[in-house]
């Protein structure tokens, strides 16, 4: 892979950036300015109205100039680093306007298409063989639009590096961006995160399952793909843990070598300080090999059940304050899995977070837990029982709440994305992003 190494100096500081390679150039950097030319030659092709560059696109609730240079990079996303980025019209999206809202295509983003997600074992045979066959594709093709940012020590801003990465690689590095510990004042903070324990937890890996599964479309040009689902209620292993599916694991935990995900490493594994962001991201010696252990740990011996899904699915408060792992009866949390489902107020591990340490291995490992497919599945159920949530409660952006989690307000910054993507807006329907899901053992 390839390190650019960027060293410009803005306001006596060294800036930086990352994600979209088009605003990782010296003038982007220099002025603060994520407006790439689209291909007729405009700023976010506002010549053909698709969009247009403006200040303050984003919606945090951090003024101007609060955002200081010693401050975590992510906070008030993006307003660290840019002062002007994208706004897309209509049916327009992406970095530079470039691209369609999910759901829609063409060129004029006209067309719609909902596509369904179904249960991984209501594929068949040629669909699941198709669908990891498009994994392997985006693990092993380098992103053309993207970058991802690495650092020796995140204190010291010459350290900070891009490097080029495969499609599934900046998906991963996506989650792993978003779950290190908060930098304020010098201090981190590791009770929330930007992805976690607070209200954009399902609506942010809503996202996330948005990007890849785009990225995928338009890597394969396949329109009608869809990322599967697992649907682990009620199983007393993972019965998709073999090689006909996401691969079986020898008594280390490696994944078979006629797994089709034997080769795969973690990108962002072999260092987990949290003064670095990704340390060995552009050395493949550094990484770790998947490795998976179901059922071993055992404080997590088993998955969660039917009855704690549809208890789960009762709490009728989308989430609660303090709006993190204590908040009591909400939803989010019970879904997250800090709470008993069935009383809400009871501390244990459950849904989400238990299926991760029921895997073991790579999936324990919250940070870098997305480098094993099975994750994308895993949040793919997730989804979909937010999803049935959202449709039995008749829930709307409305009932996002106010809450002082730093990166979880209603109208902040999904980070890290662009365009602007408001925590708030995943509370709707998933037609209105371009999909829906089977109905699979009675959900």
């Amino acid at each position: 892979m390839i390190v650019v190494c960027v060293f410009l100096v803005l306001c006596c500081n060294l800036v930086q950036s990352q994600f979209p390679r088009a605003c990782t150039t010296a003038t982007a950097l220099r002025t603060k300015s994520c407006c790439p030319l689209w291909k007729d030659g405009s700023p976010c092709g506002s010549r053909s109205r698709r969009g247009q560059c403006r200040n303050r696109v984003v919606f945090a609730t951090f003024a101007a100039g609060q955002v200081r240079q010693y401050d975590d990079d992510r906070l008030g996303w993006p307003m660290y680093y840019y002062d002007r980025t994208c706004e897309c019209f209509g049916n327009y999206s992406g970095y530079d306007c470039g691209d369609c809202k999910y759901g829609y295509f063409g060129e004029k983003c006209d067309r719609k298409i909902t596509v369904v997600r179904k249960e991984i074992r209501e594929l068949s045979l040629l669909e699941r063989k198709r669908f990891f066959s498009y994994l392997v594709m985006a693990k092993t093709t380098i992103s053309k639009n993207f970058v991802i940012l690495y650092t020796g020590d995140r204190h010291h801003q010459d350290t900070y590096r891009f490097v080029d990465a495969s499609i599934y690689n900046v998906f991963s590095w996506i989650h792993y961006y978003s779950t290190k510990p908060i930098l304020i004042n010098g201090t981190f903070n590791s009770t929330t995160n930007y992805a976690h324990q607070g209200p954009a937890f399902p609506g942010w890996h809503r996202l996330g399952l948005l990007f890849l599964e785009r990225q995928i479309q338009l890597l394969t040009g396949d329109e009608n793909f869809a990322i599967p689902y697992f649907d682990w209620r009620g199983e007393k292993n993972c019965s998709i843990c073999t090689d006909d599916f996401v691969g079986d694991n020898d008594v280390q935990g490696f994944l078979s070598e006629y797994s089709h995900f034997a080769f795969w490493k973690s990108i962002c594994s072999g260092y987990d300080y949290d003064e670095a962001y990704c340390l060995g991201a552009d050395d493949q010696n550094q990484m770790q090999k998947l490795h998976r252990k179901p059922g071993v740990d055992p404080v997590a011996s088993s998955l969660p059940t039917f009855k704690d899904v549809e208890d789960t699915l009762r709490w009728s408060d989308f989430d609660l304050p303090p709006y993190n792992r204590l908040a009591r009866r909400s939803f989010r949390n019970v879904l997250e899995g800090f709470l008993n489902p069935s009383d809400g107020v009871t501390r244990q591990r459950g849904m989400h977070n238990l299926v991760h340490l029921f895997l073991g291995g790579t999936m324990s490992e919250v940070p870098i837990s997305s480098n094993d497919p099975i994750f994308v599945l895993h949040h793919c159920f997730i989804d979909k029982i937010f999803e049935v949530w959202i449709r039995r409660h008749n829930a709307t952006p409305d009932d996002y709440p106010e809450n002082d989690q730093r990166g979880q307000g209603p109208n902040e910054c999904s980070t890290p994305y662009f365009p602007c993507y408001r925590n708030k807006d995943f509370l709707r329907h998933s037609n209105n992003f371009g999909y829906t899901y089977s109905r699979y053992q009675g959900m």
